[in-house]
């Protein structure tokens, strides 16, 4: 494979990385083909030796979702680690997956139940202390705010498990890649 045909199926393995990102990695994969010539090598042997363009561009992929999460944490963030990691463990993926999304789900269902928790406290606190109810007024007003507080709690920890799920993920990936990287890099010698 030529510096061309590598770099280029590189580029397009990298589409969806923000701009900058793609090409600071095309430029340290370009400088691995200017030292090589430099070296006497020639441009098939370099792109041998860097692998598979395409299976690099996944890990790459997945290396910056699981960096961009560390950083910002935000959902944005999250969502670009996952998929990272989708495209670099396929096959885990269907094998985790039946394991992982009912906790995920479990999460899900607990932090919008939380939501609809609040707002109902809300709701209450308003209208009950109208509605002439056991208690009177106050008993109203502190059975909506003492929902309110059971809504936020519920949706600050499923916010922090989610928090801990996505970083889990994450670091298995990262567990997953170191351990497999020595096998994948001597397959093509193996090959050879």
């Amino acid at each position: 494979m030529t510096r061309a045909e590598f770099m280029a199926r590189l580029r397009q393995g990298l589409v969806g990385l923000p701009m900058v990102t793609a090409a600071e990695i095309a430029a340290d994969y370009e400088l691995h083909f200017k030292d090589g010539a430099a070296a006497g090598r020639r441009e098939e042997e370099v792109a041998a030796a860097l692998g598979d363009p395409d299976r690099l561009a996944r890990e790459l992929r997945a290396e910056a979702g699981a960096q961009r999460w560390r950083q910002e944490q935000n959902p944005s963030a999250a969502a670009g680690a996952i998929f990272g990691l989708i495209g670099l463990g396929a096959l885990d993926i269907i094998i985790i997956l039946p394991l992982v999304l009912p906790i995920f789900g479990t999460v899900l269902g607990f932090l919008v139940a939380g939501v609809g928790i609040f707002i109902s406290g809300g709701l209450a606190a308003v209208v009950v202390p109208f509605m002439g109810g056991p208690g009177g007024a106050l008993a109203g007003v502190l059975l909506g705010v003492g929902l309110m507080g059971l809504g936020l709690f519920m949706g600050g920890l499923m916010a922090i498990l989610t928090k801990w799920l996505i970083d889990a993920t994450v670091w298995y990936a990262r567990l997953h890649y170191r351990v497999l990287k020595p096998a994948l890099n001597t397959q093509p010698a193996e090959q050879a």
